[in-house]
């Protein structure tokens, strides 16, 4: 019985410091952190060593992003708000960056975008991405927040 008590009180304690951890931090939905600097510092620094020779330094893309380049495959899309990042929710991202597009979307895709799995770590691929997001206006991080949140429901 006593024992029973002692462990009632830890779980307890557990579950109140778990909810009390997601409060403090920010209500945080998905994978990404763009509200932990030290992860946007550390994303921001990847993606200018590996994403912005083809996305771009200010996140733009390519020009003419929505049509194949002469070489068939599609140039790299912007990552600010004008691209269509922000449309897929954060394990989508993490997936088209670890594994490529091709491997993701299948069915003979080509893609010029390597598949970072070998290049960067996951907690580098979160940085990276959490850098991106962290740019976005706060009106479309709400809304790709919701498209996390609508993931996790459907699980």
């Amino acid at each position: 019985m006593r024992w029973g008590l002692i462990l009632a009180v830890f779980v307890a304690a557990g579950v109140g410091l778990w909810t009390v951890m997601s409060l403090l931090g920010g209500g945080q939905v998905g994978l990404l952190r763009p509200a932990d600097a030290a992860t946007v510092a550390q994303g921001q620094s990847l993606y200018a060593a590996n994403c912005a020779s083809c996305h771009g330094a200010d996140l733009k893309g390519q020009p003419d992003w929505r049509s194949p380049g002469p070489d068939g495959l599609m140039p790299a899309p912007p990552h600010d708000v004008n691209g269509h990042t922000w449309h897929h929710d954060d394990e989508t991202l993490f997936r088209l960056t670890k594994l490529g597009p091709a491997a993701v979307v299948g069915g003979g895709y080509e893609s010029a975008m390597p598949a970072y799995a070998e290049m960067l770590s996951d907690e580098e691929i979160v940085a990276v991405l959490s850098y991106i997001k962290s740019t976005w206006p706060e009106e479309i991080r709400t809304r790709h927040d919701s498209l996390n949140a609508a993931r996790e429901e459907s699980k």
